[in-house]
């Protein structure tokens, strides 16, 4: 019993303990807010006192009221200057974005005639192709750029009647032109395979500048010329071309087969080469000879050089063209470019 009646008490101690702390807790928090209430309701005279002899005007008020209105005043204040700071900066963003637009108006009138240049040279090239494809008799595949209008992806971004209105003409221009080159890429792609076809044909017919890397010029051309030793008009079977100087190399102007390697005194040192189709040339005056009779040669492979053996005045090289049993003028077999 004894026990018991200690821990009863003990436990009375204890909670008559936290009441007083909590009640000493909270009556100094209410003196604390009784003070600052004091504080705060402590009234405060401001007196305006004019320069002039005029009446003083006198405001009373409490330190509560004083805080409150320097807080609003500081928050008016503050909102003014952040507000203005924003004004400055839109205004400024504004004039930026009205710079980006006159430089945007300006790049889209550039972009315009671009555009019209390049509808130009479009038609230019659609023309040039049309004559082309002709010529080769192929079908331009309906390759038109008038009345193309494609199916490209931009079409659904654009209704057809701000197309039919002209708001968008640069772009139905471009879309048109993009549907053409689309159409012309089969014709010309038929060009190269015909091209391709064919190269074989350029290679076996004479058509290069017997002397290599094109170097030259032409003394004497084909047909009724003054010999130049006799004086006397004669038929110049061949052509003549002249460096000034012996030992420039002289190429094969087609594929073909050496047949002939000689020398006699018209023509000195000399080869013929066999082509296709029954196409004969003739190199001669020739300082030196870097083939054989019976060798297989290829168009621009360097057969020899240029001398002055035979009946010459002067070093250079004679260059014939025979077809079966005639001979024809070189010049219509060279690329004189």
């Amino acid at each position: 019993m004894a026990r018991t009646r200690r821990y009863k008490n003990f436990e009375r101690n204890f909670v008559t303990r936290i009441y007083e702390g909590v009640g000493g807790f909270f009556s100094i928090i209410g003196r604390g807010l009784a003070r600052l209430f004091h504080i705060f309701d402590e009234k405060i005279t401001v007196m305006l006192v004019p320069h002039s002899n005029g009446r003083a005007f006198s405001i009373q008020t409490n330190v509560f009221a004083m805080i409150l209105g320097f807080i609003m005043l500081a928050g008016i204040t503050g909102s003014f200057v952040y507000f203005n700071i924003r004004a400055i900066g839109s205004e400024l963003e504004n004039r930026r974005l009205r710079a980006e637009n006159r430089e945007t108006l300006a790049s889209l009138d550039e972009l315009r005639d671009e555009n019209d240049n390049l509808l130009k040279s479009a038609r230019r090239f659609q023309a040039s192709l049309s004559t082309t494809l002709s010529l080769l008799g192929i079908s331009d595949g309906g390759a038109n750029m008038e009345g193309v209008t494609g199916n490209g992806d931009l079409s659904s971004l654009f209704s057809r009647q701000d197309l039919a209105a002209g708001s968008l003409q640069e772009t139905q221009d471009v879309k048109q032109l993009t549907a053409y080159l689309d159409s012309a890429v089969q014709p010309v792609e038929e060009i190269g395979k015909m091209l391709e076809n064919q190269s074989s044909l350029f290679t076996d017919i004479p058509n290069v500048w017997p002397v290599k890397n094109g170097i030259g010029h032409i003394s004497m051309a084909f047909g009724q010329q003054v010999h130049p030793i006799t004086k006397q008009w004669y038929i110049h079977k061949g052509t003549d071309f002249s460096t000034w100087r012996s030992g420039d190399p002289v190429v094969a102007t087609a594929n073909g087969q050496i047949v002939s390697v000689g020398n006699d005194n018209t023509f000195g040192l000399s080869i013929i080469i066999k082509h296709k189709y029954g196409i004969y040339t003739r190199y001669a005056h020739l300082n030196t000879i870097r083939v054989r009779k019976g060798d297989d040669v290829t168009q621009g492979q360097v057969i020899g050089t240029i001398g002055n053996t035979g009946i010459t005045t002067g070093p250079h090289l004679h260059y014939e063209v025979h077809i079966g049993s005639s001979v024809v003028d070189p010049a219509k077999y060279i690329n004189i470019k």
